[in-house]
């Protein structure tokens, strides 16, 4: 009867201390180091205006439509897209009908925002999704391409929204460097706000 008081009180003693370790120590030295050496990362890369109002995240694309500002990556990410609560593909395949006229559709709404004519390669990412449906990122090309809108949307020379694309041009995450350099299309759209101001602001709903 001694050994097994003896054990459960050994038992009960080390859920005890592992639970005060794991389920009180742990995270609060994890957000502690975090808050202190990560503030910005730790609290979701927040970008917050002068006032205080939260425009988004640095890591979470939003939709932009209106032909001055760079437009994201088509999302599937909710009803609407670009839902951060419901976060995903399209989960059509490579043989659905579906995707295949989706895709095509986009095509010819790029093709005539743009201006471009039928023979112009469209970059992939301007008409497919991303897996998680909230990629703030486009290629170089894309942004390249979406450049000559911009620039008369706001009535401004090609050459200075191009200066601002390369400002913005970012190294892939990935550590072999295999994944060509990006764009974060809300940092841009936020820097041309800044830089330009359009007759009418619409950037980035409130969170």
């Amino acid at each position: 009867m001694h050994s097994v008081l003896r054990e459960l009180r050994a038992a009960g003693a080390a859920t005890v201390t592992l639970a005060l370790l794991c389920c009180g120590a742990y995270p609060l030295a994890v957000f502690a180091f975090g808050q202190i050496l990560f503030p910005k990362q730790a609290n979701g890369s927040l970008l917050i205006d002068p006032d205080g109002t939260i425009r988004g995240s640095e890591l979470l694309g939003q939709n932009f439509a209106g032909p001055e500002y760079f437009h994201p990556r088509p999302s599937a990410a909710g009803p609407q897209g670009y839902d951060a609560t419901s976060s995903g593909g399209s989960n059509l395949g490579p043989t659905s009908r579906a995707l295949f006229h989706a895709i095509q559709d986009r095509i010819e709404r790029y093709r005539a925002e743009n201006s471009l004519p039928s023979t112009t390669p469209i970059p992939a990412d301007a008409v497919t999704t991303s897996a998680s449906g909230l990629d703030p990122h486009i290629s170089l090309r894309n942004a390249d391409i979406q450049s000559d809108r911009v620039a008369r949307a706001r009535g401004r020379p090609r050459h200075e929204v191009q200066k601002l694309i390369q400002a913005h041009l970012e190294s892939s995450s990935d550590p072999l460097r295999l994944a060509p350099p990006r764009i974060n299309v809300l940092l841009l759209n936020r820097t041309l706000d800044a830089a330009t101001k359009p007759a009418k602001p619409s950037l980035a709903r409130d969170l």
